[in-house]
């Protein structure tokens, strides 16, 4: 088993090298998405397991209560920003239906969020023609003096086209193309940064989507200790592209940004937790889940209530089967704006033996496999575990892999895990007002909350 599994990370390893090559002259290695291949086991599955993944699959697929859990969710508590009682209300709901199921074991674990709020946001051209623009404030950006900034405009594609000379005192937008999340995201994060630096007063991004229908799309930002604080806001595609022909095209362009958001003292909230006990080492565990809390726009459907909602109904149908190792559920909070949730689990029990942790946290759609990272041994098991979603043609393995919530515990030696799905519209929805639960298909969801079944348990029985 350690043989096969030195060959399998040979395998994938020499494939991300070899399609990487065009892409490390732009970006760094650790900007570089995962590559996936087919990499199917070849041992015996144990027949009891087998029978077992396809009756998970046969329940999970034909779920009915399922979709309409996850509409309920949505439509009840909306966008459930860390801090708001928007999540604190849908967390009280989730462990009231948990409770429902019969899992005595559902609680809350203690976790202290930041709060930010957004406020009123405008943007409005002034020159060449007044005209107001769809704005939405990146998570934590400082808001704007109370009269806003007025400033001419200066439109950008990359950090290394800054200068002093172009930006200073200026409203920078940055507005390459889209040519992936995991490059352009770097902009998002550190764009704030950056402009300040080059002295503008603020700084404008062309959302992070591959298409849009007028919708601004957020995502949080950092600053730099040191560094002036300046605010920052997403514009949607079609603006910034009209922006970019209006500088090339030599017009003047100014604008105003007004962004009343507030950084406020950070509020208690909770982890759910929930777990199905081992029958035969209980000690042991297999984590898995997704982050509960969304920004606070649209319902967070894809991003990620569809995989809290599908991992709660695979553990409610893992528990019928009685896995041999503890299989743990954590719908974890504030993923996307800190990470506290993440830290706080590994905090709490980080001393305790996981054989594997896994995370959903690419939106519900029909799962294609796993991306995973740890030791070759481990990945000898974990391709034998996805061997058993053949007939759900999600039994792909690559690396690296696993998760934002993930990271404390893969600092711990746990071997990590992250689901993956043929995703190609969700950056079209990803962190916007267009996140809502219409874009769920429940048969897809359906084929998440499966695959996730049979992955547990089989991690589970054979890890």
């Amino acid at each position: 088993m350690l043989r096969r599994g030195r060959q399998l990370r040979a395998v994938v390893l020499g494939a991300l090298l070899l399609l990487g090559q065009g892409a490390r002259a732009k970006e760094s290695p650790s900007s570089l998405p995962p590559t996936m291949m087919t990499v199917t086991a070849a041992e015996e599955t144990p027949p009891g397991l087998r029978k077992i993944a396809d009756q998970l699959m046969a329940s999970l697929t034909g779920d009915k209560r399922l979709y309409p859990r996850l509409v309920t969710l949505c439509d009840t508590f909306g966008p459930r920003l860390s801090g708001s009682e928007n999540l604190e209300r849908a967390l009280d709901w989730i462990l009231a239906e948990l409770r429902r199921d019969g899992f005595d074991s559902a609680r809350g674990e203690p976790v202290l969020v930041p709060r930010w709020t957004r406020g009123e946001e405008q943007l409005s051209l002034l020159t060449p023609q007044p005209q107001r623009l769809s704005v939405l404030g990146l998570g934590g950006s400082v808001a704007t003096p109370a009269e806003g900034v007025s400033a001419p405009v200066v439109v950008v594609q990359s950090f290394a086209e800054l200068s002093p000379e172009l930006a200073r005192d200026k409203i920078v937008l940055f507005a390459p193309p889209f040519s992936g999340y995991e490059s352009g995201v770097q902009l998002r994060l550190l764009g704030a940064q950056k402009a300040a630096l080059a002295g503008a007063r603020a700084a404008l991004l062309r959302s992070l989507t591959p298409q849009s229908l007028g919708t601004p799309h957020t995502g949080v930002t950092v600053y730099q200790e040191g560094v002036a604080r300046i605010p920052f806001a997403a514009i949607t595609t079609e603006d910034a592209d009209r922006l970019l022909r209006l500088q090339r095209a030599g017009q003047k362009i100014e604008a105003k940004l007004l962004l009343r958001s507030q950084d406020l003292p950070p509020s208690p909230s909770r982890n759910i937790v929930v777990e199905v006990r081992g029958r035969e080492r209980p000690e042991e565990v297999v984590v898995f889940g997704c982050h509960i809390d969304s920004w606070d726009v649209g319902q967070g459907a894809h991003d990620d209530a569809g995989s809290c909602l599908a991992a709660w109904h695979a553990l409610l149908a893992i528990r019928e089967h009685k896995p041999r190792r503890t299989v743990r559920l954590v719908m974890w909070v504030n993923e996307e704006n800190g990470s506290a949730g993440a830290k706080a689990y590994a905090a709490a029990h980080g001393h305790e033996k996981h054989v594997l942790a896994l995370e959903a946290d690419s939106g519900v759609f029909r799962p294609t496999g796993w991306l995973f990272s740890g030791s070759d041994a481990a990945l000898a098991k974990v391709v034998r575990v996805a061997g058993l979603l053949a007939p759900l043609r999600a039994s792909m393995v690559g690396v690296p892999g696993g998760g934002a919530d993930l990271r404390p515990l893969a600092e711990r030696g746990v071997p990590v895990v992250g689901l993956q799905v043929a995703g190609e519209r969700y950056f079209v929805y990803h962190h916007s007002a267009a996140d809502t639960v219409d874009k769920v298909d429940p048969v897809e969801l359906g084929q998440v909350a499966a695959a996730l079944a049979v992955f547990v348990y089989g991690a589970a029985e054979l890890m």
